[in-house]
């Protein structure tokens, strides 16, 4: 019998990907989502998953559900036996969590507590979390590893990840039979081959290639660039960049390591290699064979000048290394953007 893993949050832009990657890894994923970043399609699944249901020929199971309803939790893991979690559920944008922070906490937190208690009741003892790495803050050196001081994060959004991810640990220490593994991402881009699933933000986006890639099909005016004078190559803000699908497989291999009870153990996925926002608008422009319109706007509360992984941890204990590179990331992004130009909805754009 092919093992279930409970997916939070699946079918937004990640946890989609993932529920491609689980099951073609041969796992039976069940899927819940409250639609806050998932569109909606036929008969009330998100349009990701009735997608992946198509390409993959395949029926996956999909309850729609908020994780701040805890009995609707319970009727879950009452009906099902689950080998593991993986949690993506969660608020995720940066600006608007310094705009809603008790939105940011009630949800994040309260969620997540909800899930461990439910899991903890139905003797479901293994996690991958959905982490980032605005857990670390302000670098204080580059690249991040896994040994660099976390806590110390600019928004409340990293404060939610920070703050679940010592739940999780204090709960492990706690409880010796769990396994956790925190997986703190650096930035997804790109999207599956097929251009069938992607990043669909709903309203304007919150992260840099959506909205470069919203202004490339024409869905936007321009770009605004959120600062030129931070001490970079260009004086934009330098990220790592990592394709979803690498994202995705890095969650298959966290899975696995869940099987040596390996306890609580943490890991950047990133590719170790920082790019800025002009150099990924030039990328774009290369790609979509357009011309990406920006300006040069005031730099945003709580953003950083750079930021990039040493992902060696994960490649040394999960034995998983990013592959693609970012032409292929902007290849496949743009692929999907240009499928669905106003993305899973297919009416007028905004």
């Amino acid at each position: 019998m092919a093992q279930k893993v409970l997916v939070t949050g699946g079918g937004g832009y990640i946890g989609s990907h993932c529920v491609v990657e689980l099951i073609e890894a041969g796992f039976l994923p069940v899927v819940i989502d409250n639609f806050s970043n998932a569109v909606r399609g036929e008969g009330d699944v998100p349009e990701s998953l009735r997608r992946i249901e198509a390409f993959l020929d395949t029926t996956i199971e999909f309850h729609e559900l908020d994780l701040l309803d805890k009995p609707g939790l319970e009727r879950i893991f009452k009906k099902h036996k689950f080998h593991a979690v993986m949690h993506f559920a969660g608020l995720k944008a940066v600006g608007e969590s310094v705009e809603q922070p008790l939105r940011y906490y009630r949800v994040n937190l309260t969620g997540s507590i909800n899930l461990l208690e439910v899991m903890q009741a139905h003797g479901v003892h293994n996690v991958v979390f959905s982490s980032s790495a605005t857990v670390y803050g302000d670098p204080q050196k580059l690249p991040i590893d896994e040994s660099h001081p976390a806590g110390a994060c600019t928004n409340p959004y990293g404060q939610t990840k920070y703050f679940i991810e010592e739940m999780i640990k204090d709960h492990c220490k706690a409880e010796k039979d769990w396994n956790a593994v925190l997986l703190r991402y650096f930035n997804p881009i790109g999207a599956h081959i097929s251009g069938q699933i992607g990043e669909d933000p709903q309203g304007i986006p919150n992260n840099l290639l959506p909205y470069v890639a919203q202004v490339a099909i024409g869905r936007r005016k321009q770009l605004n660039v959120f600062g030129n004078d931070y001490n970079t190559i260009d004086g934009t803000g330098v990220r790592d960049y990592i394709h979803v699908v690498d994202l995705a497989k890095g969650h298959i291999a966290a899975l696995r390591k869940l099987e040596e009870s390996c306890g609580c153990k943490v890991y950047n996925l990133g590719t170790g290699t920082g790019y800025s926002v002009l150099q990924m608008v030039k990328a774009m422009e290369k790609v979509s064979g357009r011309k990406i319109a920006y300006q040069i706007a005031p730099r945003r509360s709580g953003d950083i000048a750079s930021c990039y992984a040493d992902p060696q941890l994960a490649e040394k204990e999960l034995g998983w290394k990013a592959q693609f590179d970012l032409e292929r990331m902007c290849e496949d992004l743009w692929r999907w953007q240009s499928k669905n130009p106003t993305g899973f909805c297919n009416g007028t754009a905004e």
